[in-house]
């Protein structure tokens, strides 16, 4: 099981991009970015906000803004480590949420804020928000606050 190692300042630069969509009234994504370790972990280093197409209700990232990102990954030896997306109201995984997911490999997370992150901080992102993975078989499951520190912790 893979552990994401989160520094705050990644979550801090996460919810001031979540609130700039919020002010607009839409979703947004933003993608965490890493290395992974010798011990099968993995160290977030970045956010990166990818150019994308958002209502109150959705958000898709448009095909010449993930070749974008792909040749991003390349370029740094980056990986996708894990998606952060907002919601207007309450925080789950939605269908398209699970249809639209650009994280895909087994283990991947899935963190939805809710309230487009207004009164969100780094302190309260762990409780505030919803945390799925995707498994074996293609299903994103709700990791439960328990499990949270054997899936992400934040330093």
């Amino acid at each position: 099981m893979t552990v994401l190692y989160c520094p705050s300042a990644v979550v801090d630069a996460t919810l001031a991009a979540l609130r700039t969509g919020g002010l607009e009234g839409v979703e947004r994504v933003v993608f965490w970015l890493g290395r992974r370790t010798p011990d099968g972990n993995a160290d977030i280093a970045e956010v990166h906000v990818p150019a994308q197409e958002a209502a109150a209700d959705y958000f898709r990232i448009p095909p010449d803004s993930m070749i974008a990102f792909m040749t991003h990954l390349r370029r740094n030896r980056l990986v996708l480590l894990a998606q952060v997306h907002s919601h207007p109201r309450e925080a789950f995984h939605s269908k398209a949420d699970d249809d639209w997911a650009v994280v895909r490999h087994e283990g991947g997370l899935s963190i939805v804020v809710p309230w487009f992150a207004a009164d969100v901080t780094a302190a309260s992102f762990e409780a505030a928000s919803a945390v799925f993975r995707l498994t074996s078989d293609d299903r994103w499951v709700r990791v439960e606050t328990d499990e949270l520190p054997e899936r992400l912790r934040i330093t």
